[in-house]
């Protein structure tokens, strides 16, 4: 459920319609829920009530935006980040730094001092390289760094292609085979406090199979430890469970998922972690756009938006779906290409979809936008940045200014030797 809804024959975010941010703030726009926000942080944390009182760090790659990071602070939540910038972002929406897992299969040596100096509570390491490097620094800071080992479990998670992180050919995490013998090395290593194992093997997923079955491998590979006088307290099972993006799609609820968790590692004995993202933030936002043009087609009419792929890329990267409304329905539907104005092909956002009918200047929305969308953005086109709003009940704000083309061009130089 979200609180994206038509009254009195407008669209509104929950108490808010949405021409009335588009006239005070233009489009294209992000426009996040909070109720929603808070709404899937509960249905996700008393989905894995039976698992105890588990760690949850929302997913920072999903949505960064500080305001949405504060949200879920105040809901209790820490940080899932993978990358210097993402853990500067979480601390100051306030998470606490005991609270943020540092992912991620290339983090830099000023990375790894990075999250030492902040405190954070976890390292999920990707390689026994990155392990050695890890208890070197900890070592000369005379600290000791707390860490999981991610294993790649060679695992189909049935996803897109370009958002699957556990088979074999992965560049995530440790060959599950090779695990033992690293875990029991980097044990050794002062400066490291192996406490756990961590796995994560995709995005967008819609059936729990290959969850059942990863959770499945780990479970052996904690019990082989322990046999090895290995300790392991700590589990991070990642995130992953998919969102419907289509009206009328159905896909595994949290509740389903929690259960089967807690069915998996009811005999593991120890403290488990996630790290959801799409699931909390996707049905929490949409993208507004401002109808530019309906051009003539052959055989279809093309509805030209002011939206475009390097304000939303996953339609361009992955052939994604979202739903494509209009904010004032009138019930009239047609049948058209839905595409924005940069100057690429892949600059459509669909083909042949059936549509409320739309004209020059109507506004409409790209729904379940609130995760992959303005932080997958660019400058194409030498376009600016979308601006960001939240809104709480009847008001809103503007959580992330638009950046102009002109102020990206500002930060440009021309050397002196070629005027």
């Amino acid at each position: 459920m979200d609180h994206f809804q038509i009254r009195g024959g407008v669209l509104h975010a929950e108490n808010v319609a949405l021409p009335a941010i588009a006239e005070a703030v233009g489009t294209p726009v992000y426009i996040y829920s909070r109720a929603t926000l808070e709404r899937h942080a509960r249905v996700f944390r008393d989905a894995l009530s039976a698992t105890g009182k588990p760690h949850i760090a929302f997913a920072v790659k999903a949505n960064p935006n500080l305001a949405v990071l504060r949200v879920l602070a105040n809901m209790g939540y820490g940080a899932d980040v993978v990358s210097g910038g993402e853990l500067t972002r979480a601390l100051k929406a306030g998470m606490k730094p005991e609270d943020i897992v540092f992912s991620g299969v290339g983090k830099t040596h000023a990375e790894l001092q990075q999250g030492l100096e902040a405190g954070i509570g976890q390292f999920n390491i990707e390689s026994e390289e990155e392990g050695y490097e890890l208890a070197a620094i900890a070592r000369r800071f005379g600290l000791t760094a707390a860490c999981a080992l991610r294993v790649n479990p060679d695992v189909d998670a049935g996803t897109h292609e370009k958002i699957s992180t556990g088979k074999r050919e992965n560049k995530f995490g440790v060959p599950i085979d090779r695990a033992p013998a690293i875990y029991a090395a980097l044990s050794q290593e002062d400066g490291l406090d192996m406490r756990g194992i961590a796995v994560h093997i995709g995005s967008q997923l819609g059936d729990l199979e290959p969850l059942e079955t990863a959770f499945g491998k780990v479970g052996t590979l904690i019990g082989d430890l322990r046999e090895m006088g290995c300790k392991v307290t700590h589990a991070d099972l990642g995130g992953g469970l998919g969102v419907p993006y289509k009206s009328g799609e159905v896909l595994p609820a949290p509740a389903e998922y929690g259960a089967m968790v807690a069915r998996i590692t009811k005999d593991w004995n120890v403290q488990l972690m996630f790290e959801p993202g799409r699931v909390i933030a996707g049905n929490a936002g949409v993208l507004l756009t401002r109808v530019i043009r309906v051009k003539r087609g052959i055989e279809r009419p093309f509805v030209v938006v002011d939206a475009a792929m390097n304000d939303l890329a996953r339609p361009a990267m992955y052939g994604a779906w979202h739903d494509f409304e209009a904010v004032e329905p009138d019930g009239e539907r047609m049948t058209a290409h839905i595409v924005g104005p940069i100057c690429e092909t892949g600059d459509t956002f669909a083909m042949d979809r059936e549509c409320d009918a739309l004209v020059a200047g109507e506004l409409a929305v790209f729904r379940t936008a609130g995760a992959y969308g303005a932080t997958m953005a660019s400058s194409y086109n030498s376009r600016g940045f979308v601006a960001e709003v939240l809104v709480d009940d009847d008001k809103f704000a503007v959580v992330a200014d638009r950046i102009a083309a002109g102020a990206i061009m500002d930060a440009e130089r021309v050397p002196d030797w070629l005027t």
